[in-house]
């Protein structure tokens, strides 16, 4: 793994530093704010509900919601916990996985043959952008991590699986599962803001 430039920590930093200032703000009912924070980002976020939900109007009204949510619970945010993007990601995570679930447990069985609607995988320029820089930088430091927890963490937030199912396929208790994921999501933080 390259160590990032002096310019590029920087930027970094200003980015998360606006971040947290704006979700701040947001906690505080600030609607400018609110407006500003979806700006920035809306298109991280619209990616991960695309890949979980794989329809982009589920992943639109997924979005949506997150943004209801973020709106609601702003207030929570600590700073010191988390990266406003991890944060935002989280909640945008949960929701998409949340209706991934709805859909399984609701939609008939599909007639054999049938198509899936076809998603327009092409993002914009500058999200595809920094989506692949942000990729690259999470894929150097999950090769940080030995294997199975970096395989732990690849189902769980890439495939959509939920912690309880993980457990299952791995013939592993609940909670020594969330207690291996959650080791790794910290070792991976700090690789990250090593990084930055």
């Amino acid at each position: 793994m390259t160590a990032a430039s002096p310019d590029a920590a920087h930027d970094s930093a200003a980015r998360r530093a606006e971040l947290v200032r704006v979700l701040l703000a947001v906690a505080a009912e600030d609607r400018a704010a609110f407006q500003r924070l979806y700006r920035l980002t809306s298109a991280k976020l619209f990616g991960i509900c695309l890949r979980i939900c794989g329809e982009r109007q589920a992943a639109e009204d997924v979005l949506q919601d997150v943004y209801v949510q973020v709106w609601r619970r702003a207030g929570g945010y600590e700073p010191g916990r988390a990266s406003p993007i991890t944060w935002l990601a989280t909640i945008a995570r949960h929701r998409a996985i949340d209706w991934r679930r709805r859909q399984r447990a609701t939609a008939p069985l599909a007639e054999p043959g049938s198509a899936a609607e076809s998603v327009d995988p092409a993002p914009r320029a500058d999200a595809a952008l920094l989506a692949e820089e942000e990729r690259a930088r999470i894929a150097d430091c999950l090769e940080t991590l030995e294997q199975r927890p970096r395989d732990a963490v690849r189902t769980a937030f890439y495939d959509g699986v939920s912690y309880a199912e993980l457990a299952a396929r791995d013939g592993t208790p609940l909670g020594t599962m969330k207690s291996l994921i959650r080791r790794a999501l910290l070792r991976l933080r700090e690789c990250l803001s090593d990084d930055a």
